[in-house]
């Protein structure tokens, strides 16, 4: 823990010293010399002067110390709380890992962390071992049977058990489901919790999970940046175009579709004159990518407002969305060739851009991080944020979050819940001794991006201003890629697939409503 010591004597010291520079006040007559005779003495020691007390050390507290509303102290009473991930392990935790391959900003948390800990009387773990596609089910399995121990290994062939559990779930109908079933603990009676601090709202997590007036998801962290566009700077330089002008554009408010055709209009090309595009303009999961077209337009297929969730599909924005997206796909995305007589794999995309088959590659920005798919690449890249669309109000570039929502289960008790709310309250905090950094641009420093990437795309990407969350996902039985994205193929005709999904998808918005 860190200590401050204030000298309390100190004023005491400056009072002698300015006694001993001052005469006192008011003129003196002058008086003549006069020789002064002083008479033989014999040496005489100076006075012992008593000791002095030493002067007591107060203590400091290196971070501000949050107390009840009352003003009373807060003291968990040793409670043990893990919260449970599909990612997270001992390896990686920086409470774990071994202090010299910290960084400096990890190591000022993890001294934060270990004081809070200690201050309030609690211990936390980042704990892995649910499967991505499981854990809403574990969740609810927990949560049905009330609760209790749950086993768990932070460390490899450790079992333990804890019974404060806080689960960390994922964006999906499922979620939703247990979210009006009353399955999850309602965050907006707790007062330890404040909504309006910066680390919730830099993700808005808590506003995706409010359902009639209560919160029952947070996210204590920086939302994941999802969709962007990936270059090869060699294959844009021999179509005639530079990084520094992408960037430019997207810097100046410029990166526009209109943009992003035109650079596609140059950069595709047939090298050898054989009639077949050899070079495509872009490449991607096709999906994903339409519905990132939507977003950039200022579209939505499922929105919210004040009443509840709102059907948005036949919204202008998004029509016009999917109409550009499917002119996209025809002209400029790569063909992906049979593979072995059948059609290419779903992911063939990764391969043909990497091979170099098209400039542009819309993907999200994980890929681009060590021990994913692009960190292999062979040439130089950039990275931009999705170009916006001429409905855009804002003329503003999105970036559709992704979040991991927390919850905690509703069997628990109202002091078990404030108790384990709180410990996740400070554990996320960046105390304002501390300079925050962006932990989404220190991950991708080691990964594939540029300078200009690192200083202008992330920090844009992370930004409230700059993104969003959806709520497509959240409609049960209202399946976004299998009833229309996914048909939205270079040759769809628009319109007619929208008419042929709106009336079921009305039916499934109104029952996520009730």
């Amino acid at each position: 823990m860190k200590r401050k010591f204030v000298p309390v004597a100190l004023a005491a010291v400056m009072a002698f010293n300015m006694a001993a520079c001052t005469n006192g006040g008011g003129d003196t007559p002058a008086t003549p010399d006069t020789p002064v005779t002083t008479p033989d003495t014999p040496d005489t020691p100076a006075p012992e002067t008593p000791d002095t007390p030493d002067t007591p050390e107060e203590d400091v507290e290196p971070y501000t110390v949050r107390t009840k509303a009352d003003g009373s102290p807060i003291d968990l009473g040793g409670m043990e709380i893990i919260i449970r991930d599909w990612f997270s392990n001992a390896e990686t935790d920086i409470m774990h890992a071994d202090p010299d391959s910290l960084s400096s900003y990890e190591a000022e948390i993890r001294e934060y962390r270990e004081w809070a800990q200690e201050k309030y009387n609690f211990k936390l773990r980042q704990v892995g071992g649910a499967d991505w596609g499981q854990c809403i089910n574990d969740f609810v399995n927990y949560v049905t049977t009330g609760g209790g121990p749950l086993e768990f290994e932070y460390e490899a062939g450790t079992p333990e058990k804890c019974e404060n559990v806080i689960f960390t779930l994922r964006d999906d109908a499922t979620t939703t489901a247990a979210m009006r079933n009353n399955e999850m603990y309602d965050l907006s009676t707790l007062d330890c919790l404040d909504f309006s601090d910066k680390k919730y709202q830099q993700n808005l997590c808590h506003e995706q999970y409010t359902y009639k007036g209560g919160i029952y998801a947070f996210y204590g962290s920086i939302s994941e940046p999802r969709d962007g566009v990936y270059f090869n700077k060699k294959l844009l330089e021999d179509g005639g175009h530079t990084a520094d002008e992408i960037y430019d554009l997207q810097k100046n408010g410029q990166w526009t579709w209109d943009a992003w055709e035109s650079i596609m209009k140059d950069v595709q090309r047939d090298t050898d004159n054989d009639g077949t595009v050899d070079v495509a303009g872009w490449t991607a999961n096709t999906g994903g990518a339409v519905e990132e077209i939507i977003f950039s337009n200022g579209g939505e297929l499922v929105g919210r407002d004040n009443s509840g969730y709102v059907l948005r599909v036949k919204d202008a924005a998004t029509i016009n969305g999917l109409e550009f997206a499917n002119r996209m796909i025809k002209e400029y995305r790569h063909k992906d060739p049979d593979v072995d007589g059948e059609p290419a794999p779903w992911d063939y995309y990764k391969d043909s851009w990497k091979n170099g088959d098209a400039v542009f590659l819309l993907e999200q920005e994980y890929a681009g991080t060590p021990g994913n798919f692009l960190a292999d690449i062979s040439f130089d890249a950039g990275f931009v944020m999705m170009p916006y669309g001429p409905d855009k109000a804002d003329k503003q570039l999105t970036n559709r979050w992704s979040n991991n929502p927390a919850v905690i289960p509703a069997c628990y008790t109202p002091e078990q819940a404030w108790n384990i709310a709180f410990a996740y309250d400070v554990w996320f905090e960046v105390p304002p001794e501390i300079e925050e950094e962006n932990s989404i641009v220190s991950r991708a420093r080691s990964g594939i991006f540029d300078q200009r990437a690192l200083d202008e795309t992330l920090p844009m990407m992370s930004d409230p201003a700059h993104g969003f969350v959806t709520y497509g996902g959240m409609i049960p039985d209202l399946q976004t890629g299998p009833d229309l994205i996914w048909n939205i193929n270079g040759d769809a005709k628009v319109s007619e697939a929208v008419d042929a999904i709106v009336d079921s998808w009305q039916a499934y918005v109104d029952a996520a409503n009730n």
